[in-house]
């Protein structure tokens, strides 16, 4: 466990930001504006993403503004790329949402390889994710779970680095746990799982690997009931922590008696 707060604080730290809930949502794909809302509060975040080339924070001020049921001074507004496919487009787009939302810093970084997949590029993620550092942005990147490239991104300066599960939209759950507990063991920045959850028993498991929190728009917004899903999200996301700070019982092969029977009368 990354200690990122003080002793018996369990608080979810980003970009010097101290947050309660380890749960990020996005706001797309919901029916409407109402709904966004409902399924936001239900999930308890405090973060929550907006794709700036596809949502309108005010630059239509003829059409619904996201900022009217999640206004700012209650919620984080974490503006994200997606859509991009390079650097360029990702790093303008980070720009344009700095001047919308008056100097806002905080941005999800994704610059995307393919449109059937929409795996990241991480050639391009890179790149866009240095020169966004090297501009003052605080980069929370989404990108493939490779432990090498995201201890690299890490090392560029991302506040925090956000390896996918699954492919985005899919609800695969977690597939490859195993480069997740490297990419968390090896982390002084938090990692946030982001992509492929389905369900809530997957966001426990991500919680249960060490990971400090998940992001995910797909798995609320496209369920039959989105505000019920959101609530059970949340509630895997607190199962799944409290049980990584509890500290499981070892595998083991065979069984050991809850009750032992050394030392009983007559034994």
């Amino acid at each position: 466990m990354k200690a990122n707060s003080p002793a018996g604080d369990d608080a979810l730290v980003i970009a010097g930001k101290r947050y309660r809930s380890r749960l990020l949502t996005g706001t797309g794909k919901f029916r409407d504006l109402d709904e966004t809302r409902r399924a936001t509060e239900a999930a308890g975040s405090e973060i929550v993403t907006v794709a700036i080339r596809r949502t309108n924070i005010g630059q239509n001020p003829d059409e619904p503004n996201l900022l009217d049921v999640l206004p700012p001074d209650r919620y984080t507004l974490l503006p994200n790329t997606a859509g991009c496919y390079s650097a360029e487009e990702a790093v303008r787009t980070c720009r344009l949402a700095r001047e919308l939302l008056d100097g806002h810093k905080l941005v999800k970084l994704e610059v995307l390889g393919d449109q059937r997949t929409l795996f990241p590029d991480v050639v391009q993620t890179l790149a866009a994710a240095e020169t966004l550092v090297a501009e003052g942005f605080d980069v929370m990147v989404y990108t493939s779970d490779d432990p090498i490239l995201c201890k690299r991104l890490e090392q560029i300066g991302c506040v925090a680095v956000m390896p996918l599960a699954a492919p985005i939209g899919s609800g695969l759950g977690i597939q490859n746990r195993y480069n997740l507990l490297e990419i968390v063991e090896n982390a002084q920045v938090p990692i946030i799982v982001d992509a492929g959850v389905g369900t809530a028993s997957d966001a426990a498991i991500a919680m249960e690997l060490g990971c400090d929190g998940v992001l995910m728009n797909t798995a609320i917004a496209g369920a039959k009931d989105p505000v019920r899903m959101a609530r059970a999200m949340q509630l895997g996301i607190q199962a799944g922590r409290d049980a990584f700070l509890a500290g499981r019982i070892p595998r083991k092969r065979y069984a050991s008696a809850s009750s032992p029977v050394d030392g009983l009368v007559g034994g």
